[in-house]
């Protein structure tokens, strides 16, 4: 019983940073074109100035 006062706090803590991943990739724009991306490997063109 006494690890329950254990892993409860590290499993809140543990969320809560994946949460905060989750919306710091959210504010970075990581999920901008996903569409884009994938389509554009498959492309036969050369891309000599890729966007930054």
């Amino acid at each position: 019983m006494n690890i329950l006062a254990l892993l409860i706090p590290v499993s809140l803590i543990l969320g809560g940073l994946g949460l905060w991943a989750f919306f710091y990739t959210l504010r970075t724009d990581q999920y901008d074109d996903p569409e884009g991306n994938s389509r554009r490997i498959l492309s036969g063109q050369w891309d000599d100035h890729p966007k930054p």
